[in-house]
């Protein structure tokens, strides 16, 4: 059997992951030993701490060695999508995949290529061409989704989904440098001034009344101004666990240019 491996178990790349394993195709995914995923109840990332996750009725489980083992291949034939803590990406050449997805958004430039058939950059930092064969846009708009063959995707705008007015006022950011403690729960119901987490010595509150749709892991170490949370104002929780409607365009263009060069028969065996 021939993975397709996807670099990246947050909500962007968890809902290309998804999306292949929904069309049959055998995926395995490479995190973090402490991912930085905010969305965790939509990231298949959050395997890495629980243990397991489910995501649209999609189960995925950690694997914490990433060797070929055929408990590995006994998953993906039972349609579990396996979550390797290999951030070098050693499963690369271990299992040698005719196609891998880095969708890591690390939004700068890579200069490491792999020896596969097809690697797919997601968003900011990669050109066709260059350090990927194939990318596809990530950002909101007309545009979101699309292939490129030749060429790059549009650079970062940093701006958020507005929701209900709301913008940039949504992501919760880390006032400094710190390890996370937080003080409340995704789908938590918050209101303006609640504390939510705390970095190093520093408090992070809700800006306005709205549900906690995502937040970093306790104990993960971040930057002043990295997102680590997510609040949304429609006081509708079970949107914590949706995957957006952003990944599911991207995952619709990455199986549009797997397409374009596999048989998709094939690549199910």
């Amino acid at each position: 059997m021939s993975f397709i491996i996807v670099r990246g178990g947050g909500e962007l790349s968890s809902g290309v992951a998804l999306r292949l394993r929904q069309s049959g195709l055998p995926v395995i995914i490479t995190e973090l030993p402490m991912p930085l995923a905010v969305r965790r109840r939509a990231s298949f990332a959050s395997a890495v701490y629980t243990g397991h996750i489910l995501v649209n009725d999609c189960l995925a489980c950690r694997v914490d060695e990433p060797i070929d083992d055929p408990i590995v291949g006994q998953m993906v034939s039972h349609g579990t999508i396996p979550v390797l803590v290999d951030p070098a990406g050693v499963s690369i050449d271990i299992y040698r995949p005719k196609i891998v997805i880095d969708g890591r958004m690390l939004k700068q430039k890579l200069t490491r290529r792999y020896p596969v058939e097809l690697l797919i950059g997601l968003g900011p930092g990669f050109v066709a061409g260059e350090n990927c064969d194939v990318v596809v846009e990530t950002n909101r708009g007309n545009s979101m989704g699309s292939v490129i063959w030749q060429g790059t995707a549009a650079a970062d705008t940093a701006i958020p989904e507005t929701i209900e007015g709301h913008a940039e006022a949504r992501v919760l950011r880390a006032p400094a440098d710190g390890l996370v403690e937080t003080q409340a729960k995704i789908g938590d119901l918050v209101v303006t001034g609640q504390t939510i987490a705390r970095v190093g010595n520093t408090f992070v509150s809700a800006p306005f009344n709205g549900v906690l749709r995502g937040l970093i892991h306790r104990g993960v170490t971040v930057r002043s101004g990295m997102r680590i949370g997510d609040l949304d104002p429609r006081n509708d929780p079970s949107l914590c666990a949706r995957v957006s409607d952003r990944s599911l365009a991207v995952a619709e263009g990455v199986l549009e240019a797997i397409r374009s060069k596999f048989d998709m028969a094939e690549l199910r065996k």
